[in-house]
């Protein structure tokens, strides 16, 4: 796989990423603001659903970013993303838990730095959990057994 096939794809994760995110923080603000939150009038319940958007896009940008920046240190040692579609995903996925969780059951909201810290983890561990290291990128189990072993294309 070339370079410029690699940072593609890292660029379309990061984005994935970011988007699965923040779908899933926006579905968790409309849960809030419907069924957690006593809002006197229609111009607090869009108060509360904007501010709740708001946040999770901001939580969500910055989860790509760790992606991208994951991913490329990835692509640096040889490694290269692999099921990035179900990756986003399980980013999404675990935001809307955690969310919910905190929302649901308040003694599990840490406050933002822990949170945050724990969403930075999280994305930086699935990125890295979801590469894979490259055909010419050395020695792995099988390295230099099979057809053009030994080859230098």
């Amino acid at each position: 796989m070339e370079t410029g096939d690699r940072t593609r794809i890292l660029i379309y994760y990061s984005v994935w990423a970011t988007i699965c995110a923040a779908v899933a923080g926006f579905i968790v603000a409309l849960i809030h603001t419907w069924f957690f939150s006593y809002n006197p009038g229609r111009s607090a319940v869009i108060e509360t659903l904007f501010t709740g958007a708001v946040a999770a896009l901001g939580i969500a940008a910055a989860q790509g970013a760790v992606a991208l920046v994951t991913g490329s240190l990835m692509a640096r040692l040889g490694r290269t993303l692999q099921y990035t579609l179900l990756l986003g995903l399980l980013i999404g996925l675990f935001d809307f838990v955690m969310y919910f969780l905190q929302m649901a059951v308040r003694a599990t909201e840490l406050g933002w730095i822990p949170d945050l810290v724990i969403i930075v983890v999280v994305t930086a561990a699935i990125t890295a959990l979801g590469s894979r290291k490259t055909a010419g990128a050395g020695g792995g189990p099988g390295a230099g057994a099979g057809a053009g072993a030994g080859s230098t294309v």
